[in-house]
């Protein structure tokens, strides 16, 4: 990866919908060899996917929360593989630190994010202690 490579990445993770013809532009080459090099940066697994990015309050959805979950070791991948199953759980870690698994969930209220933590998550074989933090603002 070189310096081109790495201002289409940038430029690409600012805005995913950048023009190619801006990303040309700015890197003074045509938008084919911009093209034949994302092409690359994907084949060799850099750039994953492209997203967009949504605000969960637009959708109905006025709590979000980053939420620890502490499980018994044996079953750490079972618990995340788990919760990849859940549409709630919006981003899935496996962490070190305070927490063994951290996820970001959407909820529609307390009362929604409650019931999810105490009826879904609490009741997965292998939790031993679900930690909630419910975000107050998003800043970057």
């Amino acid at each position: 990866m070189d310096d081109k490579d790495r201002v289409i990445v940038d430029m690409l993770t600012k805005d995913a919908r950048t023009p190619l013809t801006k990303i040309a532009k700015k890197l003074g080459i045509t938008e084919a060899a911009v093209r034949k090099r994302l092409k690359n940066l994907e084949e060799k697994n850099i750039i994953t996917g492209y997203t967009a990015l949504v605000n969960p309050s637009a959708l109905g959805y006025n709590t979000v929360s980053l939420t620890g979950i502490d499980t018994e070791p044996e079953k750490l991948l079972d618990v995340a593989s788990k919760m990849k199953e859940y549409d709630f759980a919006r981003n899935v870690f496996i962490t070190t630190g305070d927490h063994m698994i951290m996820v970001e969930i959407w909820a529609k209220d307390g009362d929604e994010l409650t019931r999810i933590i105490s009826d879904v998550i609490g009741k997965i074989e292998g939790v031993k202690r679900v930690c909630p933090a419910i975000v107050l603002e998003k800043l970057k």
